[in-house]
C-alpha cells in the first residue's frame, strides 16, 4: 500500500475502522466509561479491537483517543499517558498487519465551557500526538467549526504533509445538535487547510447516504462514517441492531457517489467493516456514479410577513403580551384577544410557559389567533424541555400556518420544588437557536421567519448583555423586546443598546398595578426592577387611582424613552386588556406611534 494517503485515494477508496467505543462497550460490558483509560490498564484489550478491525480488511485506523478530551479539563499527566499509550497500541497494530494501514489521531469534540480557548486546547491534544509521530488527523463528531480554521492551519504549518480529515455529526435532516448546517459546515471547510471533510456519527448509512447525495461534488475529499443504524435500549443497554450485510452495501453506495473516504461510527463491528469491504471490493469495478434523482416539485410562494414589512418601512410598533391560560377556559382568552385586535395593535405576543409553569402551548395559541382574527402574532419560543427534532417541528407547523414572526429565549427553568420530578431540559441557548432558526431559513423555508430576541434592559452588568445581543444579531436575531423600563438605570440602558446595537428595539411598557404589585415584581421576578420613585407614587392608593396612575405612568415611560426605540412592548397586567387599551389611546394621543 503506498505510503502517501493521497497516491493512495487517486485510485482507491480509504475503508476505516468502526467504533472503538461501541464495540468495546459490547464486549466488555460494564466497562463503558473506561473506554480510553483502557489505553493504560488494559492496552491488550485495544490491541485485539485493533486487530479484528485490521482483519476485516481497512487501510486505516483510528488511536483510541476519542474521548480523552472529554470532561478532562486542561492537559494533564494521565492525559498525555492516555494518548501515548492509544498511539502506540494502534501503531503496533498497524505495524504488524501485511498492509500497514494508515493510523489517524482520532480528536473528538471539546465540550464548550466559560473562558473557554479551544484552539489552544486542541493545539496542546495536537502537539502531543505530533511528537509522538502522527502524521494524519480525525476531527470527528463536530457540532460546529469553531476553532477548525485555526487549528488545521497549525498542524500544516507543523507538519506539511500531514493529511487532515474534519467530520461533523448531522441528523438525519442535515443539521447538527447545536443547530448548525452541516451543508454550510462542508462548503466552509472547503476553504481550510483540511483535506477532507465529511460526516460522521448520530444518523444511519442510508440517511447519510441521501444527504450527501445532494451535495456539492468537487472539492475537497469527501469522509463518511455512519452509525450501524439507530440504537434500542433494552433495560439498561444500548443496542444497535443493524444487518452487517445491510450496511456493507450501503456503505459501498455511498462511495459510488463519491466518499472516498469511508467507515463506520457508533455501532459498527468488525463484521460490518468485513461486510463493507467486500461490497467495495466487488463494485470498484463494476460500479458506476449513482444517478441523482431528485423529486421536482413547485417551490412554495413565500408569504408577506406584514410585522416585518410595517418594521422595514419604517413605522414603529406596537406588541402587547398577552398570557396563555393554564386550563382550557379559552374564550376569555380569545375576547380580550379580540379587543386588542379591535385596537389594532401590530402584534399579539404569547409567552411559553413563564416562570417555568405549564400553560397552553404559544405556539398552537398563535396559529389560532393568526387564523380566527387575521392578527398578527409573536409565540415565544424557549429552548426549555424541546429537542432539535421537536423545535424543527414546531417552526414547520407555524411557518405552514403563515406564523412567520418568533420571540426566541432561553426560558425560565422549572421551579426549584419541582425538579426531583420534571427536569428541564436545555439542549441550546438563544443565541445557538437563532442560528438554528438563520440556516433553516437560509435553506428550507420559502418564507423566512422574522427573529426577534430578549434583551434585559435591568441586568446588573449590562456589559454582558450587549455582547450576548451583539451575537443574537450575528445569529440572525432582527428585533429585540426589552424587559420592561421602570427604572432610570433601565432608560440609560435602553439608550446605550439603541446606540450600539444594529437592530430595532421595542421598549418594554410594564404597568404597575399597586404598590403590592410593585413589591412583588422586584422581589419576586427575574429580570424586573421598579424604582423606589415608582414604588412610593403607589403607597396610599385605591385600586382606581393606581389603576389610573398605571395609565399615566406607562405613557410617561413611553414619552421619555421614544427617541431610544423603534416602538413598544406593553406587557398586560393580570392580562387587564382595558388598561392596555388606555394606555395605547393615551400614546397615541400624543403621537408616540
Amino acid at each position: 500500500m503506498p505510503n502517501n494517503i493521497k497516491e493512495f485515494l487517486r485510485d482507491n477508496t480509504l475503508l476505516f475502522d468502526g467504533a472503538m467505543g461501541t464495540y468495546f462497550a459490547q464486549l466488555f460490558r460494564g466497562q463503558e466509561a473506561n473506554c480510553e483509560s483502557a489505553n493504560l490498564t488494559h492496552p491488550e484489550r485495544v490491541l485485539a479491537i485493533h486487530r479484528a478491525y485490521i482483519q476485516s480488511g481497512v487501510n486505516a485506523i483510528k488511536t483510541n483517543t476519542f474521548g480523552v478530551n472529554h470532561g478532562l479539563g486542561s492537559i494533564s499527566d494521565n492525559m498525555r499517558k492516555i494518548i501515548t499509550a492509544g498511539w502506540h497500541i494502534a501503531t503496533e497494530a498497524a505495524d504488524e498487519a501485511p498492509n500497514h494501514p494508515f493510523v489517524f489521531a482520532d480528536i473528538g469534540p471539546i465540550p464548550p465551557h466559560d473562558q473557554a480557548d479551544l484552539a489552544a486546547e486542541y493545539r496542546e491534544i495536537v502537539d502531543i500526538f505530533l511528537e509522538l509521530g502522527a502524521v494524519n488527523f480525525l476531527f470527528e463528531t463536530l457540532a460546529g467549526a469553531c476553532s477548525l480554521t485555526e487549528i488545521c492551519a497549525y498542524i500544516k504549518k507543523k507538519r506539511s504533509d500531514a493529511f487532515i480529515i474534519t467530520s461533523f455529526a448531522v441528523q438525519p435532516d442535515g443539521f447538527t445538535r447545536e443547530g448548525a448546517s452541516g451543508a454550510a459546515l462542508y462548503a466552509a471547510m472547503q476553504q481550510t487547510a483540511a483535506d477532507a471533510v465529511g460526516f460522521n456519527c448520530v444518523s444511519g448509512p442510508y440517511h447519510l447516504k441521501e444527504y450527501v447525495r445532494r451535495l456539492p461534488k468537487g472539492g475537497k475529499y469527501l469522509s463518511v462514517m455512519p452509525n450501524a443504524g439507530y440504537p434500542t435500549v433494552i433495560g439498561s443497554r444500548t443496542f444497535f441492531g443493524s444487518n452487517p450485510t445491510y450496511f456493507g452495501g450501503e456503505l459501498a453506495e455511498i462511495a459510488a457517489l463519491g466518499a472516498k473516504i469511508v467507515g463506520g461510527c457508533c455501532g459498527t463491528t468488525p463484521e460490518h467493516i468485513a461486510a463493507a469491504a467486500e461490497q467495495l471490493n466487488l463494485r470498484a469495478e463494476s460500479v458506476t456514479k449513482l444517478a441523482i434523482n431528485e423529486r421536482v416539485t413547485a417551490a412554495p410562494k413565500p408569504l408577506p410577513n406584514r410585522l416585518l414589512q410595517k418594521a422595514e418601512s419604517g413605522r414603529r410598533l406596537l406588541a402587547v403580551e398577552l398570557e396563555p391560560p393554564a386550563d382550557v377556559n379559552l374564550p376569555q382568552f380569545m375576547a380580550k384577544a379580540k379587543m386588542l385586535a379591535d385596537i389594532s395593535v401590530d402584534a399579539i405576543t404569547i409567552p411559553d410557559c413563564p416562570i417555568g409553569r405549564a400553560r397552553m402551548d404559544s405556539s398552537l395559541l398563535a396559529c389560532k389567533l393568526h387564523r380566527e382574527l387575521s392578527v398578527d402574532v409573536l409565540p415565544h419560543l424557549t429552548c426549555r424541555d424541546r429537542n432539535l427534532n421537536a423545535i424543527k417541528a414546531l417552526l414547520l407547523g407555524l411557518s405552514v400556518e403563515g406564523v412567520n414572526n418568533v420571540l426566541i429565549v432561553t426560558g425560565d427553568p422549572i421551579p426549584t420544588a419541582e425538579r426531583d420530578e420534571i427536569k428541564s431540559v436545555f439542549n441550546f441557548n438563544s443565541r445557538m437557536l437563532a442560528k438554528y432558526i438563520s440556516n433553516l431559513n437560509a435553506i428550507e423555508l420559502a418564507t423566512p421567519f422574522h427573529i426577534c430576541g430578549a434583551l434585559n434592559l435591568n441586568a446588573l452588568n449590562f456589559d454582558i448583555q450587549l455582547k450576548l445581543a451583539q451575537e443574537k444579531i450575528a445569529g440572525g436575531v432582527q428585533t429585540f423586546l426589552t424587559q420592561p423600563v421602570l427604572s432610570p438605570t433601565a432608560v440609560d440602558n435602553l439608550r446605550r443598546a439603541k446606540q450600539q446595537l444594529p437592530a430595532r428595539i421595542l421598549a418594554g411598557i410594564m404597568p404597575v398595578m399597586s404598590f403590592r404589585n410593585a413589591c412583588f415584581m422586584n422581589n419576586e421576578i427575574a429580570g424586573i426592577s421598579v424604582c423606589p420613585e415608582i414604588c412610593a407614587l403607589y403607597e396610599g392608593k385605591t385600586r382606581a387611582e393606581a389603576r389610573d396612575l398605571a395609565v399615566r405612568v406607562s405613557a410617561e415611560i413611553a414619552a421619555r424613552v421614544a427617541t431610544d426605540c423603534d416602538g413598544y412592548y406593553i406587557i398586560s397586567p393580570f392580562n387587564r386588556v382595558d388598561v392596555v387599551a388606555d394606555i395605547v389611546e393615551l400614546v397615541r394621543a400624543r403621537n408616540l406611534l
